[in-house]
């Protein structure tokens, strides 16, 4: 079966990782995405990182990129402005993350494609929307996970805000941007029309807050920070040392799983003390220093691996702290198909892996099997595609209207 997405095609205006990754989304699911690149520097995560082996093909830009296609085109010029405008004539998807007002500038505003192609689906991510006092405010991850309240809510009460040590706004603004898309392409498909999709950073943050941000709309209160604890305030619902000096997350948040730690811990003694028996007693502070007490010295008793088969064995939620490289080793990601294959010339390591959609079909469901574009790449290839001969092409190429990838 066909992958759902088969026949698709996005182009793609975005940079960076937000719009990326929501194409890199479509792109999975089989959608066919051009990738409008300027001249000369492109992407600018293309050159992202420290390390200048990997310039033109960072790390970053591989993860939302494999599979797409690249034309370097200077929208700024008329007739880059009209390449533009044929592809857009025949997609079926536009993706663009530009700040608000900059499509409008080039001439590739909504109404303008619209009346171009009154099918096509234009979506926008912004990091404040397109509407509202701070819509034309400058927004990035970091900068969106303060706004939002994101910051406030990590780490121990006494602590100071800190960020979360990946760009989490962005890949999961990237992910709504791609459901958003979906949804409209069914709505498409069932009722004609196309849509345009205004996605806002800010409001996808406190979408991923629903579990403080709801209670405080609900209450009016703010839910304290709660460390490694989390809002069950159980002390079996912590962090502890192991043997080998692992930590281990414990996530014991129910009487049966509680009993099932005791059992498995052979510590039957404090499932039978009347100071742990119920779920509300445990709460009490000093029931609940004495219990994580007795768990401290019980973790110390073993390695952490073998208390985390024994615990998820016995039903009780825990998993051992690991850090990325180990996560991405374990063998249940290869199992899942979640590790994609990809050959990239010209890295230090030409064989390497990027991450797939994160979920599995029975049958035609997502991957990627091409790496992802050099700058420019494809350029004549999706020029001949949106209906120009040999002859314009090497014009458009000649007068630096559209650049090819120089060959590695």
């Amino acid at each position: 079966m066909p992958q759902p997405l088969d026949g698709l095609l996005v182009v793609d205006f975005s940079h960076v990782m937000a719009g990326p990754f929501a194409s890199h989304f479509l792109r999975m699911l089989g959608a066919e995405v051009v990738k409008i690149e300027a001249p000369g520097r492109g992407d600018l995560f293309r050159n992202y990182g420290a390390d200048r082996r990997y310039d033109g093909m960072s790390p970053a830009f591989i993860a939302a990129n494999a599979g797409k296609e690249s034309i370097a085109l200077d929208l700024k010029a008329p007739d880059g402005l009209e390449v533009a405008r044929r592809l857009i004539a025949k997609a079926d998807v536009l993706v663009e993350n530009f700040r608000p007002g900059v499509m409008a500038k080039l001439g590739l505003d909504y109404e303008t494609c619209k009346a171009l192609n009154p099918r096509l689906i234009y979506c926008s991510v912004s990091g404040y929307g397109q509407a509202g006092p701070m819509r034309d405010y400058p927004a990035i991850d970091n900068v969106v996970q303060a706004t939002s309240g994101m910051m406030s809510v990590n780490g121990e009460p006494d602590d100071p805000p800190s960020r979360v040590g990946v760009p989490v706004v962005d890949t999961y603004v990237g992910t709504l941007a791609a459901l958003a898309i979906l949804a409209a392409t069914v709505q498409r498909e069932r009722f004609g029309d196309g849509q345009y999709i205004d996605v806002a950073m800010l409001d996808a943050s406190v979408l991923l807050l629903i579990g403080a941000a709801v209670p405080y709309l609900v209450t009016g209160g703010t839910p304290p920070r709660t460390g490694n604890t989390g809002y069950s305030a159980q002390p079996t619902a912590g962090m502890f040392e192991t043997a080998d000096g692992s930590m281990i997350s414990l996530g014991v948040v129910q009487q049966n799983q509680f009993e099932s730690l005791c059992k498995a811990m052979e510590r039957l003694d404090l499932k039978e003390d009347p100071r742990f028996a119920t779920l509300e007693a445990r709460t009490r502070p000093e029931y609940s220093t004495l219990l994580t007490a007795e768990l401290r010295e019980t973790f110390r008793r073993k390695p952490g691996d073998e208390w985390e088969a024994i615990l998820s064995r016995a039903g009780a939620p825990c998993g051992l702290v690991r850090t990325v490289g180990q996560a991405c080793d374990l063998p249940q990601l290869d199992s899942r198909g979640l590790k994609l294959p990809v050959h990239i010339p010209g890295l230090p390591n030409e064989d390497v892996h990027v991450l797939n959609a994160g979920f599995v079909f029975a049958h035609g469901g997502p991957g990627i099997d091409r790496p992802p574009p050099r700058l420019g790449q494809h350029t004549a290839a999706v020029l001949r595609r949106a209906g120009y001969d040999e002859t314009e092409i090497q014009r458009l190429i000649a007068d630096g209207v559209a650049v090819e990838a120089v060959a590695n």
